[in-house]
């Protein structure tokens, strides 16, 4: 696996974006400079991100989420070099 983060990933098991072994690796988001720990969908390329909007639920359950605009960056909190110790022990 490389140390780039892919370009969207999504949190929601539904959604064609979701990969559950990035995800199991941990992905740090920062959007507009601030580090966001709440976000459940990310383009770095279109420069979004989606977010839950407060408690309200649709008609199936899901959060509701809304979409900000804005730089957004993400990398992986742990690297390959340490998966490959981990999985060595």
């Amino acid at each position: 696996m490389t140390d780039t983060p892919p370009d969207r990933l999504s949190t929601n098991p539904r959604s064609p974006h979701f990969d559950m072994e990035v995800l199991q690796r941990g992905i740090g988001i920062r959007f507009k400079g601030k580090e966001r720990t709440d976000v459940e969908e990310y383009s770095i390329s279109e420069g979004w991100i989606r977010v839950a909007a407060g408690k309200s639920k649709d008609r199936f359950g899901q959060a509701m989420t809304i979409k900000l605009s804005g730089e957004v960056e993400a990398w992986f909190e742990d690297t390959a070099a340490e998966d490959g110790e981990a999985a060595a022990d």
